[in-house]
């Protein structure tokens, strides 16, 4: 707490005034680009590493940047995820959604040793909220990781898209250079735009275009981070290489 305190003591002295001009400015028109899932883990700051600013982003974190599938909720949406889309995607308008992934995911990395089936028995799940998360939440993730791993991992996936017509395929880590908990974290990555797809509340605008979805990873140890492209059909890297041509896929695939 004593670093925290002595933060806000230093925001006081050098941001707080800028920060509160830009408050004010986005008061009454905000128009923020994303709606942004990830992790809750500490070392994951979306802020700082896409250079967003105030009013530009909803920023939703939780174990594993998982988002549940409509299925668990038969009866009441009782779940902050599919709230925070409604929120963002309905209510606000906000046309695209982005679920980034991360390298060294504790969540993740907990997801993969939960094929042990003691570790994820139900007396372990009882004890433990993130395994019991986990199982109910992002078992389908490592259902799809053992599907590559019968192929050697070199076989592609196949993903649900916008619509139950729509499909891409996703070949994961093709040059195998990964940790299998860090292929597992794509996998998870890209299962979490199925999921958002399954709302009901979504549909239309997911049918008419009006509604975007997207998957990022981070890798914590390089600092690169890298976008899912239709179009190669794997995560790429995001550099001044091919920056154009990403960009020429979000404008010509998704407007």
């Amino acid at each position: 707490m004593d670093r925290i305190l002595r933060g806000i003591m230093r925001y006081r002295q050098l941001d707080r005034k800028t920060m509160v001009e830009q408050f004010k400015q986005v008061k009454n028109n905000p128009t923020p680009k994303a709606v942004f899932f990830t992790c809750m883990d500490s070392r994951m700051i979306p802020t700082r590493f896409t250079e967003m600013n105030v009013g530009d982003m909803f920023i939703v974190r939780n174990a594993g940047n998982v988002i549940p599938h409509s299925h668990h909720f038969l009866d009441e949406i009782t779940s902050n995820e599919p709230a925070a889309l409604e929120l963002g995607c309905v209510i606000n308008d906000i046309r695209h959604i982005i679920v980034c992934g991360h390298s060294d995911c504790k969540a993740i990395n907990l997801l993969y040793q939960l094929q042990d089936t003691n570790f994820s028995s139900q007396v372990n799940r009882r004890k433990s909220p993130i395994r019991a998360w986990l199982c109910a939440h992002a078992w389908s993730s490592l259902e799809k990781f053992q599907q590559l791993e019968l192929t050697d991992y070199s076989m592609p996936l196949i993903f649900q898209a916008e619509t139950p017509q729509r499909k891409f395929v996703a070949y994961i880590d093709p040059e195998n250079k990964l940790a299998l908990e860090d292929k597992l974290s794509q996998i998870n990555a890209l299962q979490q735009l199925q999921n958002i797809a399954s709302y009901g509340f979504l549909k239309s605008r997911l049918e008419k275009h009006q509604l975007h979805i997207h998957a990022l990873w981070f890798d914590i140890y390089t600092g690169e981070i890298y976008y899912f492209s239709r179009q190669a059909k794997q995560f790429v890297i995001i550099n001044e290489d091919n920056i154009e041509t990403l960009m020429d896929e979000v404008e010509n695939y998704y407007m």
